[in-house]
């Protein structure tokens, strides 16, 4: 069934011999639902439903092709044929509901980012020559290795067909091993497989050639490149168009996936998962010059987040099928909506990298701040209908609350949302008011579209006590009723101006006077560092004092790198380790937590404190002393982030 809103993305897609049923496909991606290199049963529902929803393609994650490929813990590994099982039963989730199904070969080559045991393993490379980013310096690779890795290459792809996947991704893109072989820099070798160009394809090519040999024509081959590192180095790049022509006229591959970024740096490792500080598809326009270049299908990848960029994409000609990755993490049922034109159903990723990406650097399974059903499709991945319906009180209109409503009612619960100001959305509204933070709202207005769409009833401006709830008597409430501003004991004195940082951020920072600001960020999150960019950018002198070793730490490294970057143009300067002791007229005085030294910052005209949240938990006791069942969640049962508060309302309303 064709589709008059996107007509080009959801139109069919001919990679090789195999055919797609749309251009929106999940690229390959590490979900840590690995276990000692293998398919979990995590693994297979987690594709299962991205399947369901309607993906044309899903290109499964890494998996190292040699016993020198673990570059993390959780690592998938097709060295023999014991992965063989484990990738059948993903193909047995996704082909049934139409889902072509590729799988990626790899080696990292110095990329290491951990071991498999804490003791650091010898990397390889072509040359000696450092990872910046992971600070690994490796061996460089003999000939007769590198025979070995690309026989590697060759058996995992025919191990991938076997299994009964419809084709297989060899990875060049972000700086991993063929990406080192391309690269001037990082490639300094003599032999055939160094030099010009010529003799830096060489290892790709073979590899190719190996991969091509190793399965049938009617299994498709592609290959996936960066074509541009963001490395600020002049030579960083070899010509990735006249690469991909070559590689096009060799004949071996049957498409090319165009990304950005490398691992092996601080600011091009940011363009891996972009972050929403960056333009939505700017990857495209790379792609394009490649798709203009070669007479294969181009897959673009990079900050595609709604099916009307991926259409506009593809209708401009810049890439054939674009990459949608995190839209599908945060809602997997997106193509179906997309195709039943219901655009304004659809969960929109909001680019916050937070529990995404953010699990995975951290060694956790991924997931989505908006949905945390995802990673956990075995536990929350279907919705029953309750036999018994409930009257069901929501007391606070944050994201808690709000995804607590929105499952109750979807689950079959008579739901009402009762919130104290005028408007819903807690302290999703205050981030959104940030510079660069302008998507974070999403998240909130996503919930809010979830409401109106199951029939919760929403009334603002109401204040919740005892008595009315006892009133109302309801079934069950959900007490959602957030945090405050923390205020430490302090030693204040004179006539500074004091803010929190909420009401700095509430009035867009009109409430601080001009001249040199400072911000005590205890917490290290969003919060200390966009106030401080705000001011910065009103015109102001801003120092961020951070009770800790940098600013920004409790980030996903990817939006802190951007936060930072954002931070360090406006002029922000950062004093680490910082802790907060008081202030006067114009002096703010800390302690560095380190050295025990005083820390005195002399000229000050204003102090903004972001020292973390306290419970809004009066209400607990009172609903308690009713006899009314009753379940907290979010920041009144504990301060802490909007994923927490999510999931806290998926678990209470799965619970009732």
């Amino acid at each position: 069934m064709s589709s008059t809103l996107f007509p080009n993305l959801l139109s069919p897609l001919h990679i090789g011999a195999v055919t797609l049923r749309n251009r929106i496909f999940s690229s390959g991606h590490d979900t840590v639902m690995v276990h000692d290199g293998a398919v979990t049963d995590q693994l297979v529902e987690y594709h299962r439903a991205r399947a369901i929803g309607g993906a044309g393609l899903i290109i499964m994650q890494v998996a190292g092709i040699h016993e020198t490929a673990h570059y993390t813990s959780h690592s998938l590994m097709a060295t023999d044929d014991s992965c063989i099982d484990g990738y059948r039963r993903v193909v047995d989730a996704v082909h049934p509901h139409g889902c072509a199904l590729f799988g990626q070969v790899f080696h990292p080559g110095r990329e290491i980012m951990e071991s498999t045991d804490g003791a650091l393993p010898v990397a390889y490379a072509p040359s000696a020559v450092p990872n910046e980013r992971f600070r690994v310096m490796p061996r460089p690779m003999s000939e007769t290795m590198i025979a070995e890795v690309v026989a590697g290459y060759a058996a995992g792809a025919r191990r991938l067909q076997q299994a009964g996947l419809d084709g297989v991704e060899i990875v060049a893109s972000h700086g991993y091993l063929p990406a080192q072989f391309l690269s001037p820099t990082a490639n300094l070798r003599t032999d055939g497989y160094g030099g010009d160009l010529e003799g830096r394809m060489r290892f790709l090519r073979e590899v190719i050639a190996a991969v091509r040999a190793a399965v049938t024509s009617d299994f498709a081959v592609g290959v996936r490149l960066s074509s541009d590192e963001h490395n600020f180095a002049e030579d960083e790049c070899a010509d990735v168009v006249e690469i991909c022509r070559r590689l096009d006229a060799d004949g071996g591959l049957d498409y090319i996936g165009i990304t950005e970024g490398t691992s092996a740096s601080i600011g091009g490792s940011l363009h891996i998962v972009p972050p929403m500080s960056e333009t939505a598809a700017y990857t495209a326009r790379n792609a394009a010059d490649v798709k203009a270049a070669v007479s294969i299908p181009v897959l673009v990848a990079g900050r595609i987040n709604q099916p009307q960029e991926a259409e506009v994409v593809i209708a401009r000609g810049q890439a054939d099928a674009c990459a949608m990755t995190r839209a599908l993490i945060c809602d997997p049922d997106m193509p179906a909506k997309a195709q039943a034109e219901r655009p304004d159903d659809i969960r929109a990723c909001i680019g916050c990298n937070q529990a995404c990406i953010g699990h995975f650097q951290s060694g956790y399974p991924i997931s989505c701040i908006q949905r945390p059903e995802t990673g956990r499709e075995r536990e929350f991945g279907t919705l029953t209908i309750t036999p018994k319906p409930k009257d069901i009180m929501v007391v606070g209109g944050g994201p808690a609350g709000m995804k607590a409503a929105s499952i109750a009612a979807q689950r079959g619960h008579r739901v009402t949302l009762l919130e104290a100001a005028g408007r819903i959305g807690g302290q999703v509204r205050l981030a959104e008011l940030l510079p660069g933070r302008s998507e974070f709202g999403g998240a909130a207005t996503n919930l809010q579209s979830e409401l109106d769409r199951y029939g919760v009833l929403v009334k603002t401006h109401v204040e919740v006590d005892a008595q009315l709830v006892a009133e109302h008597r309801p079934d069950h409430v959900i007490v959602a009723t957030g945090a405050r501003p923390y205020r430490p004991q302090l030693e204040l004195d004179g006539d500074m101006t004091v803010l929190d940082a909420w009401d700095v951020i509430s009035s867009g920072g009109s409430t601080m006077p001009k001249g040199e600001i400072v911000v005590a960020d205890w917490r290290g999150d969003w919060t200390g560092l966009g106030v401080a960019e705000m001011l910065a950018r009103e015109g102001r002198r801003v120092t961020l004092c951070v009770n800790g070793f940098a600013a920004g730490e409790n980030l996903q490294r990817f939006t802190r790198i951007s936060m930072l970057r954002a931070a360090a143009e406006a002029k922000v300067k950062v004093v680490p380790t910082a802790r907060l002791y008081g202030a006067d007229d114009d002096t703010v005085y800390l302690v560095d937590t380190i050295t025990g030294e005083p820390i005195i910052l002399d000229g000050v005209a204003g102090l903004v404190l972001a020292l973390g949240h306290t419970p809004n938990d009066a209400l607990l006791d009172e609903i308690e002393a009713l006899g009314i069942p009753f379940t907290a969640v979010g920041d009144c049962l504990a301060p802490r982030t909007v994923e927490e508060a999510v999931l806290d309302g998926l678990k209470a309303a799965h619970a009732l």
